[in-house]
């Protein structure tokens, strides 16, 4: 287990929570904040620590955070969506759920309740991987297939965010893109 310091009390505290806890905690208070701070806002969020050949990850909402490795696409989080609910339950499939009217409606998200719900997750991390964490700006632009093209020719993690975004609003750009990728080395 990975341990930090708990960032919830005093910066003297020598206190130290797990990483899950922390992430946790995090989304927790952003979640507090938007609801304090702009009532009618509603956001998603996926974090991720990075530590070695590990991610760390906290999730709500339709954001996502992907694996790419030796030309495999592998999806980590799972959206908080109507949608992908629908296509859980057999009754929608992946490729009706880009189109769906109902899409964008969320059952989970920052601001929309003061009770949340946060999902974490533990990723293991080979070399040479990336670590995509993206909204959906990108992943609803840009389908799977060409977002593992995209990787496998990406020079540095640089190149790969930069063509990602270029593809996204090639095909539409319809909405705010935001993609981190990070690369993992020996």
């Amino acid at each position: 287990n990975l341990y930090l310091p708990d960032l919830t009390r005093n910066e003297n505290s020598a206190s130290q929570l797990p990483i899950n806890e922390v992430l946790n905690a995090a989304v927790i208070a952003a979640n507090h904040a938007v609801l304090e701070q702009v009532p009618e806002a509603g956001t998603t969020l996926t974090i991720a620590v990075v530590t070695g050949h590990y991610a760390y990850l906290a999730h709500v909402g339709d954001s996502r955070a992907y694996l790419y490795h030796d030309g495999q696409l592998q999806q980590i989080t799972q959206d908080h969506s109507l949608v992908a609910r629908l296509v859980e339950l057999g009754q929608a499939t992946a490729e009706e759920a880009l189109t769906h009217p109902q899409r964008n409606v969320l059952y989970r998200a920052i601001g929309q309740s003061g009770t949340l719900e946060v999902e974490t997750y533990f990723q293991s991390l080979p070399v040479n991987a990336y670590l995509l964490i993206c909204s959906d700006g990108l992943w609803g632009m840009v389908p799977d297939d060409e977002i593992t093209h995209i990787l496998a020719s990406a020079t540095t993690p640089e190149d790969g965010v930069d063509k990602l975004i270029d593809a996204a609003n090639a095909n539409g750009g319809d909405d705010n893109i935001t993609a981190i990728l990070v690369g993992i080395g020996e």
